[in-house]
């Protein structure tokens, strides 16, 4: 049974350590579900990719700017 809370606390570890990439992915998933329900499912693509790699982007360059 160890075995297997060890699994969710790195599990729960991996999603919460870093808040600002979780809230953004959430954002991200929200807008694009939004975007589903309100226009065509290429909007919603196109919110998903473009949002995800702009979350990503911003996260790897303040990770950068903190180090500096």
């Amino acid at each position: 049974m160890s075995v297997l809370a060890e699994v969710f606390a790195e599990l729960f570890s991996m999603f919460a350590g870093d808040a600002r990439l979780s809230l953004g992915a959430l954002a991200v998933v929200a807008l694009a579900a939004a975007a589903a329900w309100f226009a065509a499912p290429l909007v919603a693509a196109a919110v998903l990719l473009l949002g995800s790699l702009a979350v990503l982007v911003v996260n790897v360059m303040l990770a950068a700017w903190r180090q500096t």
